[in-house]
């Protein structure tokens, strides 16, 4: 009875502890909310909400991503289990046995993944940040004029290009300083160039920003759920992240904003460079994978908290299709847009969604996947066509090898069937 006693106050001493922490957390975040526009949009959800779906982005049923990195260049990951079947099998080490090749600056930092193995065998004790030289030296080669016109000539209305993956490395000469990695960025214009090049196609341009991770901010090696959604990051990340979404808007002015993971701030600071956003893109559009950062999501940073939370993972994901539901965002307070990934819906939707897919298993360049390993282009068209029957697009992703950016002709067939089949199946 003591000990339940002592259970029973610990409790009561712990909850108003943690209510009156997480007030003050969200205040602190709260006060560094500041607008840099004047406009029709305010931080706040009743104004986002009044932004409409521009007719552009209702009419644009297929598009382009392009996960384009410094991870082209070693190019690998493993094959042979999708994400959610790790997470259900080897949930210890999902995070680096995964098949997604542009999180090999993660995976490599463990020595037992199939990536460690592969660094050590190729590239010795080299850091990852060496693979700026070879990436660097392989732009000579690269011409955006050439992919916005073989996306054009894919039937695709939009692109979508990774600005800053998780792995922290910048496209773009970013005047914002990381202070883990100083210099950890493109020093020609790609982004800019990209912008152009596509623009002139007719196409809209639209940014990609890891939100949710970088791991320049974040030494630890990444290899369950738990590590992956509650690591933590400091003010100094905050604000980084937020200078950089601010300089991607006024400087390109994107035409979608396409957040990953989540946001670290709270939603207060968020709201303002939404705002700002609409202010100076009016017809611009923001995806749904904004979750906010919370004095809570700070509480489950520590390996005993995350252990918790890994255990109780470990058994759900063994329910059948649990794992896959992770591939769709929760609906957040704002956006313009859904992503389910790799999956769709059967029937009409009320808001407009987006499916996002690769061709194969990886999203960046794999250098181990093989014409078996793409999806056929019957099966790809048929994505498409069963998004556009319920109000959606499919967003299909390639990934370019190495700075040269060259598109494996395996994937440069799909887009051109795709184009094919567009061209005799226009509009909606």
């Amino acid at each position: 009875m003591r000990k339940l006693l002592r259970i029973v106050a610990v409790v009561i001493v712990l909850v108003p502890a943690f209510v009156i922490s997480s007030k003050v957390w969200t205040w602190q975040d709260d006060r560094k909310a500041t607008m840099t526009t004047t406009g029709p949009y305010t931080a706040d959800l009743e104004s986002l909400n009044k932004h409409p779906l521009p007719k552009w982005f209702q009419d644009a049923t297929f598009g382009v991503m392009i996960h384009w990195g410094l991870y082209s260049v070693p190019g690998f990951a493993p094959k042979g289990k999708t994400f959610p079947q790790l997470l259900a099998s080897e949930y210890g080490h999902a995070m680096t046995h995964n098949p997604y090749a542009e999180d090999y600056a993660n995976a490599m930092k463990d020595p037992d993944s199939p990536t460690g193995r592969y660094h050590r065998e190729h590239y010795g004790d080299a850091p990852y940040s060496d693979f700026t030289k070879q990436f660097e030296a392989g732009l000579a080669k690269w011409d955006p004029n050439r992919w916005a016109a073989q996306f054009k000539a894919a039937g695709a209305s939009y692109i979508v290009v990774t600005a800053k993956y998780a792995d922290g490395y910048s496209m773009w000469p970013t005047e914002v300083r990381n202070p883990h990695a100083p210099d950890f960025h493109a020093k020609r214009d790609l982004m800019g160039e990209l912008a152009t090049a596509v623009r002139k196609q007719g196409l809209k341009f639209g940014v990609y920003y890891s939100g949710g991770v970088d791991w320049t901010f974040q030494k630890k090696t990444v290899k369950t759920l738990g590590d992956y959604s509650f690591l933590h990051y400091g003010e100094d990340y905050r604000q980084y992240a937020v200078a950089q979404l601010r300089e991607l808007i006024a400087k390109y002015k994107p035409d979608i904003l396409w957040n990953d993971i989540s946001w670290p701030t709270g939603s207060k600071r968020l709201y303002a460079v939404m705002a700002d956003y609409y202010n100076t893109v009016p017809d611009g559009v923001v995806d749904d994978r904004w979750g906010t950062a919370s004095f809570g999501r700070q509480f489950m940073s520590p390996k005993p908290m995350r252990w918790g939370f890994d255990l109780l993972m470990r058994g759900l994901l063994k329910i059948p299709d649990a794992a896959d539901s992770i591939s769709t965002p929760r609906e957040v307070p704002h956006s313009d847009f859904r992503t389910p990934e790799y999956v769709g819906f059967d029937t009409p939707q009320t808001k407009f969604w987006q499916q996002d897919r690769g061709i194969g298993g990886s999203f960046g360049y794999n250098r181990e996947e093989a014409e078996a390993d793409y999806a056929k282009s019957s099966d790809l068209i048929t994505a498409l066509a069963k998004a556009r029957a319920n109000n959606g697009a499919l967003l299909l992703n390639v990934g370019p090898s190495g700075g040269e950016g060259e598109i494996v002709p395996a994937q440069l067939s799909r887009l051109n069937d795709i184009g094919a089949w567009l061209k005799k199946n226009p509009g909606r």
